[in-house]
């Protein structure tokens, strides 16, 4: 673990004005070289200024409106950015050579969440039986890895970063929305995340209490959930960690997605994983 990493000491107001944007107007991702992966060396670190900020939502485009199609509404050309964006701790993944952002997970804490006024997962989800929880839980999202780069290795030292981020700060809940794709075999039908969520949610159900109402519902009713499919890579990781799935999936139309909300609480980490990621 880099025992350099410190929480963004970023604030709004240093954060997002007109003439700092004009500076930071998009310019194209760099070409990557084409070095073999597992020659590649990477290191995890926290956006310290608002140009390491940008250039995770430089990625985050890449990878949401370029790759997987998302209708994005930006005030920076190029770049995925959102009012949650001012509010959040970023953590990245470069490139040791190229210093290329090439994964990222933005964090927004308990204090942060209450600045403005809720989490993401507010927005489509009614989080109304985690209120117990929100005084030591943070919200993960915007996950990406740059597509030359996804072969375990960012994700597990970004999961390493996140592990230490909760100790340090004794938070011990994360959740999120983890998305699956709408977009299968060249069409695009919610039948995938159907088939997924009959699978999951006999598996790894979080309990009543806990389980929360999507504000815009996949009809997973009227959908074909029979498909012999298996969950996104980055689901299939938080599940095995430990992770529990709060409900049903919501529909993010400009996602081109649908939704699962999910949990990990840190005292139900698997024991496996604990060392890796809490040092214990």
């Amino acid at each position: 673990m880099d025992q350099a990493l410190t929480m963004a000491r970023m604030t709004p107001s240093s954060r997002s004005t007109s003439e700092v944007d004009r500076l930071l107007a998009y310019q194209p991702l760099t070409v990557l070289p084409p070095v073999p992966a597992e020659r590649r060396r990477v290191v995890v670190s926290w956006a310290q200024h608002l140009s390491e900020v940008r250039a995770a939502q430089r990625l985050r485009y890449q990878v949401f409106a370029e790759e997987m199609g998302a209708r994005l509404s930006t005030t920076v050309p190029g770049h995925d950015i959102d009012l949650f964006d001012n509010y959040c701790e970023h953590l990245l993944v470069r490139d040791e050579v190229t210093q290329q952002v090439i994964g990222t997970y933005r964090v927004l804490t308990p204090v942060q969440a209450q600045r403005v006024g809720s989490t993401y997962s507010d927005t489509e989800f009614d989080l109304t039986r985690l209120r117990g929880l929100r005084e030591r839980m943070v919200e993960l999202g915007r996950s990406c890895v740059h597509k030359d780069y996804r072969q375990g290795a960012v994700i597990m030292l970004l999961w390493g970063a996140l592990g230490e981020f909760m100790t340090r700060n004794k938070l011990d809940t994360m959740i999120g929305c983890a998305s699956i794709p709408m977009l299968h075999n060249g069409v695009i039908s919610g039948d995938v995340a159907a088939s997924i969520w009959r699978q999951v949610q006999t598996t790894h159900l979080a309990p009543i209490e806990h389980q929360v109402r999507p504000r815009l519902p996949l009809p997973v009713e009227r959908l074909d959930d029979s498909l012999d499919v298996e969950p996104p890579a980055l689901i299939k990781g938080y599940l095995r960690l430990g992770a529990k799935v709060l409900g049903a999936p919501a529909w993010d139309p400009d996602f081109n997605a649908a939704d699962l909300p999910m949990m990990m609480r840190i005292a139900e980490l698997q024991p496996r994983y604990r060392k890796h990621f809490l040092g214990a």
